[in-house]
């Protein structure tokens, strides 16, 4: 009834995500409206729950949807889902005195009220993936608020209202266009900061000492052009990150890696673009523990630098490697427990030699059609998820 999706990089006994058979799904609805903390309201009006909720999901269609200002000053969860053509009301923000969470994704929302910045107790503002332009001034205003999610709103202009949210604790932002550099060294709470732009970054370097608490890094449109020596001196002010992104250019590969090892504080590494090729061992970061390569489009095999990364626990690879085979030499990946690969689509083979892999636990194979057979050592793992 409950599916495991996704387990935790740094814990493999850890349920990161799952999902639920579609009748519980609809079974726990019934139940949530049955909660008088709870409730669920629908394009027509109809709700079963009090008329005091704490939490409450408003799912619009392309009618026309009203509520009373007194249903919801109670509330401390608030999230919309429905349809393009629902329009939220300006007036209504005066209501939400108590809230803490509101949640717009995917909501096709174009534009946000300025009202919003009445909201004094809010701490999370999610407009990820809507047709936002630009955001409310009156943000600056929202002296709690610590997670803003802007994410795929590809046309907003970013202006300095960002710099001066000095509460903000995680603030996401990937595919978005700056219309000028970004300004965020004064953002010294900031523990997560995904995406930046490689231009907005260096814009900024006079400033970066300041962010003494950025332990996650995104950082897209990292490129040939990118001034690579100039980058990573930056990061190594960056007293405490450990986890860094880096996502190249759509139609141009990476640049050399090679001064990735300046960067000893990293446990976790994503490289998401196309590599030309894949730095030498002793080119990494000598923490490194999680590592991901998505799209790298390699055609040697990454395995032989892979294994002789000395703390390697967790590996990923997706759209990774072009060759038809993998192998993993006699003692590699001393310490490995998590093996993922998917969209390899040529991939036939994959090779493990004697000793290798000693505390492999955990196997997920996903997109690999051509790879028919796995070796013993692969077969004999606790868990192995395998999908087309």
């Amino acid at each position: 009834m409950v599916e495991v999706k996704d387990l935790s990089s740094k814990d493999n006994s850890r349920v990161k995500n799952c999902c639920i058979n579609s009748n519980l799904h609809r079974l726990a609805v019934i139940k949530a409206e049955e909660d008088i903390r709870f409730e669920i309201l629908r394009s027509d009006g109809s709700s079963i729950a009090t008329n005091k909720p704490r939490h409450s999901a408003i799912n619009c269609s392309r009618e026309k949807f009203n509520y009373s200002a007194n249903q919801v000053k109670h509330l401390v969860s608030l999230f919309f889902r429905g349809g393009l053509h629902f329009d939220v009301n300006p007036s209504y923000w005066k209501s939400f005195e108590l809230l803490k969470r509101l949640d717009f994704e995917g909501f096709g929302l174009k534009a946000l009220s300025e009202m919003v910045g009445k909201l004094v107790c809010l701490q999370y503002l999610g407009l990820r993936n809507n047709f936002l332009q630009e955001l409310p001034q009156s943000l600056c205003s929202l002296e709690r608020l610590e997670v803003l999610d802007i994410a795929q709103n590809f046309m907003v202009k970013l202006s300095d209202i960002i710099r001066k949210m000095g509460s903000l604790r995680h603030l996401y932002m990937s595919d978005i266009i700056c219309w000028e550099p970004l300004t965020i060294d004064s953002l010294m709470n900031l523990q997560t900061l995904t995406y930046i732009s490689v231009d907005s970054w260096i814009y900024e370097l006079s400033g970066l000492e300041m962010m003494s608490s950025l332990r996650k890094l995104g950082m897209e449109e990292f490129d040939g052009a990118s001034d690579v020596s100039k980058t990573f001196a930056s990061l190594v002010k960056l007293e405490n990150l450990e986890c860094l992104i880096l996502r190249g250019s759509r139609f141009r590969s990476m640049p050399s890696l090679d001064e990735l090892g300046v960067l000893n504080r990293l446990t976790q590494l994503k490289l998401d673009g196309v590599l030309p090729r894949l730095t030498s061992p002793n080119c990494f970061p000598p923490m490194i523990r999680y590592l991901t390569l998505a799209n790298s489009s390699l055609d040697e095999d990454p395995m032989p630098v892979l294994e002789n990364l000395s703390e390697l626990g967790f590996v990923k690879l997706r759209n990774a490697f072009t060759g038809e085979q993998m192998v993993v030499s006699k003692l590699g990946f001393a310490k490995l427990r998590v093996l993922c690969i998917g969209e390899l689509w040529s991939l036939k083979s994959l090779q493990v030699g004697e000793g290798a892999i000693p505390k492999l636990e955990r196997v997920e194979i996903q997109n690999c059609p051509r790879l028919k057979v796995l070796p013993q050592e692969v077969m004999f793992t606790k868990c192995i998820a395998r999908k087309k």
